[in-house]
Formats: structure tokens, sequence, C-alpha cells
């Protein structure tokens, strides 16, 4: 039996012994609110901590002529997500110390995934709308897009389902139809909100999740090309009945291939972002040197801050992100494979993986690998709500290595 001290509200403060685990397979009908004191993944911590020193400060640097232009200030950005970034800290260290099994309850899964997906529905008739695109709601002023917390509670509702139904998964109604139902509805809200970033990650994450289960692979397999069918069926009948609403799509997908066909309309920004990625050299300008970032690149502090980056730091600023980048998500799955239940292993991945995908994907249209698809880049681009729901993942990352580091 675990060591246990009464906490304030009635919690309970849980020390480093070990406590009896329920059986992996059975849900959670009560909520559990206890707090795991053991010992901390330390790597982790500060390679999180270096992303986020590393992301404000070329944030400011990239952001500095676009603040002067828009808010007569050039510590805007700066301000902004600094004060997240606090938040975030904070409540990364809270949820590091909050067992992580309080997600694995029915409620709690079901609840935040339906929350999140109407308030996600709602924004895409209702919401704010920025280049044709509803991602945004405001409340008193604010701003922020539902679709960061659509992320994280399919993390949950995913790996709640995959830890609860494993071993039924040789039925092929419970290895299939929850995630089909799920992915079907998320993706058909992005794509009324004309959010496809986020629906590919948010699909790349599922399927990642699903690959690493129980799952038999020709479920599995199954799933994914009838999912391909549905999907193709889908657009083609889109196109045909509002070909308008989409055709932003094919413009991006031509611009990919010829990113100077319009270097002073539809391309600008993929042109721009390559000149000032070129322009970098081997170590860049220097810091705060970037010539693109004073008006010249479209949104520099957020879609294209890696062109900045490239820039001022250079080929070997930009190998730093990325291998900061492969180290966050190689220690994020060594922390999975420490996990002591198959829900904290699953959770981990999808955390993991979505940080890990939104990095591969940002990177890959700044340098015209992928057609522009207006994703941020984890931790750089400007945007609190986005990196205050990331820090809050990173700290039930950690929950789960405090977990994995208690003896047995």
């Amino acid at each position: 039996m675990a060591d246990k001290q009464s906490g304030r509200n009635g919690s309970t403060i849980v020390h480093s012994r070990p406590r009896p685990r329920q059986p992996v397979a059975q849900a959670r009908k009560s909520f559990n609110f206890r707090f795991i004191l053991s010992e901390i993944d330390k790597p982790f911590l500060i390679l999180v901590l270096v992303l986020l020193v590393f992301g404000i400060s070329m944030l400011f640097s990239a952001s500095y002529a676009t603040s002067i232009d828009e808010f007569g200030n050039g510590y805007h950005y700066l301000k902004r997500q600094t004060i997240f970034a606090s938040i975030g800290v904070v409540g990364m260290m809270v949820f590091s110390v909050l067992d992580y099994h309080f997600f694995q309850n029915t409620k709690i899964a079901f609840l935040s995934f339906i929350f999140a997906l109407s308030l996600t529905t709602y924004t895409a008739f209702f919401g704010v709308s920025k280049a044709d695109a509803k991602r945004w709601l405001s409340i008193a002023g604010f701003q922020f897009q539902p679709s960061e917390l659509l992320k994280i509670a399919f993390i949950i509702i995913f790996a709640y389902i995959l830890a609860v139904n494993f071993p039924k998964f040789k039925n092929k109604y419970y290895a299939t139809v929850p995630f089909a139902i799920i992915l079907a509805s998320v993706c058909g809200v992005l794509v009324v909100q004309r959010h496809i970033s986020a629906m590919l990650i948010i699909t790349l994450i599922g399927l990642t999740m699903m690959f690493i289960s129980d799952i038999p692979r020709k479920y599995f397999w199954g799933l994914i090309i009838i999912g391909l069918i549905l999907a193709g069926i889908a657009a083609l009948v889109l196109g045909i009945l509002v070909p308008d609403k989409f055709s932003y799509i094919s413009t991006r997908f031509q611009s990919w291939t010829d990113p100077m066909s319009d270097i002073r309309g539809e391309t600008a920004q993929t042109y721009q972002g390559l000149l000032a990625i070129g322009s970098g050299g081997l170590f860049g300008l220097g810091f705060g040197q970037s010539r693109q970032k004073y008006l010249y690149l479209p949104e520099s502090q957020n879609d294209f801050i890696f062109s900045i980056i490239c820039e001022e730091l250079g080929f070997i600023g930009a190998m730093i992100v990325i291998i900061l980048f492969l180290l966050f998500i190689l220690r994020g799955f060594y922390i999975a494979s420490r996990s002591k239940d198959r829900f904290g292993m699953y959770l981990s991945v999808g955390i993991v993986m979505q940080i890990g995908f939104q990095a591969l994907l940002n990177i890959a249209v700044a340098c015209n690998a992928f057609p522009n698809t207006g994703i941020s880049l984890p931790f750089f681009s400007s945007g609190g709500t986005a990196l205050l729901f990331q820090l809050l993942e990173v700290g039930i990352l950690l929950n789960v290595s405090r977990q994995g580091n208690i003896p047995k």
C-alpha cells in the first residue's frame, strides 16, 4: 500500500510507495483527485524549458516589426506570450502532480470530448472569421481556437477507449467502430471550419495511437482503406456541390508546386519564407538581424517563424531546433514506455505525437516540402492559448513520468 497523507479539500497526497493498481481495462466511474510527489523526469523538464525560453526569444525577434506596425509597440507579442507561458508553466507543474488517472474516467473522457467538439462546431458557424476561415472564438475580447482544446480531448477519449476496450479487440466492432465515429465527427467539423492542418494532425495522432495498440492489423488497415475511400467520395461530392468553398485547397497545391508563380499574391508567403531560409546560410545573419520580418514575410511571428530562425541563426540554428524536437519525441516515448498502465502509455504517445507532428508539418511547410496549411510551431509561434494547452499536456506527461519512477 502507498503512504497517504491528507491534503486540503479532502484530497490525498501520495508519496513514493506504490499502491495496488486498478485493472487497466476497468473504467473509473468516480472522480479521484490524487497528488503524486515522486521524482519527476528532470531531463524532459529541462528540455521543455529550453524549448520554451528559446521559443519566446525567437518570437520576440520575429514579431518585433509586426508588433510595431500593428500595435505601435515592439514588445506586444513578447508580453502576451510571456504571460501565457508563465500561466502555462504554473499549470504544467500542477498537472505534473495531479494523478493522470483523473482523466481515465467515463464522465471526464466523454464530457470533455463532447464539450470540445461542440465548442469547435459552434465556432465553425459563429466564430471569428480570418482569411475566410472561422477557427477563433471571441469571449470578452479574448480570442482562442477551440480546436486546441479538441486536440487534448481527442487524445484523452482515444486513450480511454483503447485502454478500456483492449481485451475486446478481437471483435471488429470494438476495434474499429468507436474510433471511426470519433475520427469522422472531428474531421467533419474541422473541414467545415476550414482547419485542414488540425484535421490532418488529429488523424495522424489517432492512427498512431491505434497502431501501437493491440488492434489486429487487418482491422487497422481496413479502417484506413475504408476511411480513404469515404474521404475521397466526400471530397468529390463537396467539389461538385460547393466548388468555391474548398477551391483554396487546389490553389495551395498549385502554390506548393510552383512557389514563384505569383510572388505578389498567392505564393508571396511561401516565396518570402524561402528567401529568408536561403539568406541565413550556415550561421545566419545574427539574432534580431532578419530582413524578411520587416513586413515582407506574412505571419513571420506565427506560421513562418521557422523561416526567421533559419535567416537569423542559419543552418546551425535550424538543426538545433530540429534536434530539440527529436529529443522531445524520444524522451516522450521513453516516458510512455515506462508508464504503469496502458492508459498512461496511450496518453503519453498521443501528446508526444501531437507536438511532434505539428513541429514536423510546420517545418515542412516553411521549407515548401508540404503545402501551406497554416500551422504553428509548438513553443515558438505566437498563440497564447496554444502554448498554454501545450504546457498543460507536458504536465500530464510529467505526471506519467512521476508514476513511472515509483519503485515496484
